[in-house]
């Protein structure tokens, strides 16, 4: 049993001393809109900033944590609008969807080159804002208690480490849940932009970032 243990723990330690483990931030521009059936939007410019760890296993896979600050959303057009009992007609105009997230994707990476690695990893978002607002009306509003707090999506991308430290990544992620609850601001005014609530979010990313 003795020997088992000092066995066991000597594995342990060979691992430990033969991965590397880096932390690191980066900050990046996104370009994010919704898709799913009868979902027509239009590309919504974001950003991101957020922090990572990087636990390389040997020289082929490593597996990548980040917690991630993101403006996602999206764009569309309306011909009126009816929020809170209120209807509201601005004719044709373009519709913006801010909506913030705290995404926390893992992504496993393969090293296909000591240079670049492919990352793919599942992501679950926390939505702490959402508010939609209309080109030629003054006020914003605030739709977040009528969107899902939770958001579960898939991430696939690349990362190309420039130096030891410096690195540019691009990823698509696409969400897997519908973005919006079931609710009366769905029916009357979502639907006619998201069609039977299928909207999910959609993201594609450009990141630089530094490893310490």
């Amino acid at each position: 049993m003795k020997k088992a243990l000092v066995l066991i723990a000597a594995a342990i330690v060979c691992m430990s001393a033969s991965a590397q483990v880096q932390f690191g931030a980066k900050v990046g521009f996104d370009m994010t809109n919704y898709w799913g059936k009868d979902v027509e939007h239009g590309m919504k410019p974001g950003y991101q900033a957020g922090l990572m760890m990087e636990y390389k296993f040997n020289d082929r896979f490593a597996i990548a944590p980040e917690v991630v600050f993101a403006s996602q959303g999206g764009k569309s057009k309306a011909i009126s609008l009816d929020f809170d009992g209120r209807h509201i007609n601005i004719g044709t105009a373009d519709v913006k969807f801010t909506a913030n997230y705290i995404n926390v994707p893992v992504m496993f990476k393969f090293y296909a080159t000591p240079e670049f690695s492919i990352d793919f990893g599942p992501q679950v978002g926390f939505n702490v804002y959402n508010k939609f607002s209309a080109k030629g009306l003054d006020e914003s509003f605030d739709i977040k208690e009528y969107t899902k707090p939770v958001d579960f999506g898939l991430g696939l991308g690349g990362t190309f480490n420039l130096t030891d430290n410096a690195f540019v990544q691009a990823r698509y992620t696409l969400g897997l849940t519908n973005a919006y609850k079931d609710n009366d601001l769905y029916e009357e005014y979502l639907e006619g932009l998201f069609g039977d609530n299928d909207a999910k979010n959609s993201n594609i990313q450009i990141a630089f970032g530094m490893k310490f």
